[in-house]
């Protein structure tokens, strides 16, 4: 066999090292992925890249942000109307949690998955509403389980309480708790609750009123689940209160002021005037916003913010510039003048 020279070997060799040296090169010096094309990046917030947060760490952190997911197919189907949003929205602004989203998805364990661990990812406080009943198609207790690797747990306070505060229905008369029937297994599926058992109960489960058997489940620290009957909803959401005001920006949960100024004047031409208004209380803390009222004589300005001095300091300025008065309620300015325009 013919051996070539060495010179010759070692110059193949440098060159076969610096080409490649040189395509290392290139591709470092090629330019990252902008996080602006990415879908979910509009979501993104200081605080929002939580992914790697422990649930404890969600548990105890302060609650600026929240989220909440409504989950039912007979909302998307126009079946049953949604108030528990519109509640959310008002529990929110009173406590002072500025409220990013609400979602409304189906009876869809990848939708319910894909939404849940988004919204705990991005917001401090996270609410679902729906899915957690009796039947087949009530899945969110074990989807959100799914979601973070956990089985579901028969929690035996929450069977407890079910025992003691529920009543078999009347289409029932033979129910019994002792004895296995569907009806029976029907029920302990509300009671089937996605536990972590690699930490602390404590956290994961709240009984918010003493009426109620109904728990609160808590998972991965901040997604709180609740049911979607909307009496049950806001009973056990105004319960919680007292485990959420310590976590809150204002502790005393004054939560945020909003102040109503009523105008004749059409939007387009209070337009430049509120214009320079946002511009010059936003970095303050302190929104704009112009409503207008489809069929009525006066529109609606407000001030909404946190610093309710400065507010009130402000309602003469906007009165004289948009020619209006302010009202505790857009309300009050119809009684004057509540006949539609012609």
């Amino acid at each position: 066999m013919n051996q070539l020279p060495l010179d010759p070997i070692r110059e193949q060799l440098r060159a076969s090292m610096l080409s490649r040296l040189s395509q290392i090169s290139r591709q470092i010096s090629r330019p990252l992925p902008s996080l602006a094309q990415s879908p979910t990046s509009t979501l993104a917030s200081p605080t929002a890249f939580g992914i790697m947060t422990s649930p404890e760490a969600k548990s105890k952190r302060m609650i600026h942000t929240a989220g909440c997911i409504i989950i039912g197919d007979e909302v998307l189907g126009g079946k049953t109307t949604d108030t528990n949003s519109s509640y959310f929205a008002k529990y929110c602004f009173s406590l002072g949690m500025n409220l990013k989203r609400i979602e409304v998805i189906g009876d869809d364990e990848q939708e319910i998955i894909e939404a849940t661990r988004r919204m705990s990812d991005h917001y401090d406080f996270v609410v679902t509403s729906g899915g957690i009943g009796p039947t087949h198609d009530d899945i969110t207790y074990q989807s959100i389980a799914n979601a973070y690797g956990l089985k579901l747990t028969e929690h035996q306070d929450t069977l407890e309480r079910m025992r003691r505060l529920s009543k078999p229905h009347r289409s029932q008369p033979n129910f019994s708790w002792d004895e296995p029937s569907p009806a029976l297994e029907a029920k302990k599926r509300m009671v089937r609750l996605p536990i972590d058992t690699t930490r602390s109960e404590e956290g994961q489960v709240h009984f918010v009123d003493d009426e109620l058997w109904v728990p609160i489940s808590v998972v991965n620290g901040n997604v709180h689940i609740l049911p979607g009957v909307p009496r049950l909803f806001t009973q056990l959401l105004d319960g919680l209160k007292p485990f959420l005001v310590p976590r809150l920006t204002d502790p005393e949960g004054k939560g945020v002021y909003r102040m109503i100024v009523s105008t004749p004047m059409a939007e387009s031409a209070v337009a430049p005037y509120l214009t320079e208004l946002a511009a010059k209380v936003e970095p303050k803390g302190i929104k704009v916003g112009s409503y207008p009222r489809w069929g009525k004589k006066r529109n609606s300005v407000t001030l909404v913010g946190r610093d309710k001095e400065l507010m009130e300091s402000l309602i003469p300025e906007v009165e004289k510039n948009v020619q209006g008065i302010r009202v505790e309620d857009e309300a009050d300015a119809d009684k004057s003048d509540d006949e539609p325009e012609t």
